[in-house]
């Protein structure tokens, strides 16, 4: 049964309200422009249709999805203290929240293995990873996520309990929680962590070799070079994307387990960890706009509108 419950009245000047609301909202604006912006460039350029823009391409998607429907919400929640969009909308907020998070883990996860196999086994990877794979996987693990967080949520009743006015949060039984926190955390972010590790490990090798090596100027010889250079500088940007989810993702865990077994109350602590969670999908086009080249020409091709052009697909946006 509900208790009575009544929203609490704003303890905040009207001012801040405002600027609560607009930096809100000005994040999720940056949020959907941002992601909509990458998802633009990899979809619309064919040289960057590869297996590790794909990835990207999908990691885009979830981002987007986090900036048009789960932002919107969770922020109004924080600001308010209170639900006040109604049952259908905090269903909303479960299922996409479920989904977006989790098919970004997993598809970070899928970023390590994409550049472990790049650098680990480049005959293997050229010859048998290609765009049908990894388009294959990256559907495989939103399909997966659907059905996996519809389960967890129907299990839980959250499709079919009633939903007191003023509250929208999440109760989850302690079976599918450990459940949960093995699948979309400790597994993918322990599969992550060990591969990066064997990234640099093998990027660092790579590079004293060439160093160490005379290499005669051979036009075969030249093209290795450039195309261990190009894997070996995509392992280390997409270092920092993954180093960025990690810092992320590892504060809002960790309160949520310490707040499981423990009476102190760090609900405030909790709601920083989150911002500081989907902010992720705010900060990761801005990764792409400061280290990858290639966004930045396609950048400058769309603000120019020369995206319109005939046979603008087929324009050179890559650098090595």
């Amino acid at each position: 049964m509900c208790e009575d419950y009544s929203c609490p009245e704003r303890s905040v000047s009207l001012s801040v309200y405002v600027i609560l609301y607009v930096a809100a909202a000005a994040v999720a604006l940056l949020t959907v422009c941002g992601n909509l912006l990458v998802i633009i460039s990899v979809s619309h350029f064919k040289q960057l249709h590869t297996p590790a823009n794909i990835l990207i391409l999908s990691l885009a998607a979830s981002d987007l999805l986090v900036g048009v429907f789960v932002m919107p919400l969770l922020f109004t929640l924080l600001i308010e203290s209170c639900w006040i969009a109604g049952p259908v909308m905090c269903a909303v907020l479960k299922f996409v929240n479920f989904q977006a998070t989790s098919v970004s883990v997993h598809t970070v996860s899928l970023i390590a293995v994409d550049r472990f196999l790049a650098l680990s086994f480049p005959f293997f990877y050229s010859e048998k990873i290609s765009l049908t794979v990894i388009c294959i996987a990256a559907l495989s693990n939103w399909l997966f996520s659907l059905f996996y967080n519809f389960t967890v949520l129907y299990i839980n009743r959250h499709f079919t309990g009633f939903m007191c006015p003023g509250v929208c949060f999440f109760v989850i039984d302690e079976v599918s929680s450990l459940i949960d926190l093995l699948i979309v955390f400790v597994m993918p972010c322990t599969l992550i962590i060990i591969l990066y590790t064997h990234v640099f490990v093998i990027a660092k090798k790579h590079a004293t070799a060439i160093r160490a090596l005379q290499v005669h100027n051979s036009t075969e010889s030249s093209k290795n070079k450039i195309s261990d250079k190009s894997e070996r500088k995509a392992a280390m940007l997409l270092g920092i994307l993954v180093f960025v989810f990690l810092l992320c993702l590892l504060p809002y865990y960790i309160t949520s387990l310490v707040i499981s077994y423990t009476t102190v109350d760090l609900l405030h602590v909790r709601d920083v960890a989150v911002i500081f969670f989907f902010v992720n999908s705010t900060i990761n086009p801005i990764i792409y706009a400061l280290f990858y080249p290639w966004f930045q020409k396609c950048l400058k091709l769309i603000f120019t509108l020369k995206v319109f052009e005939r046979d603008s697909s087929l324009m050179n946006v890559q650098c090595y």
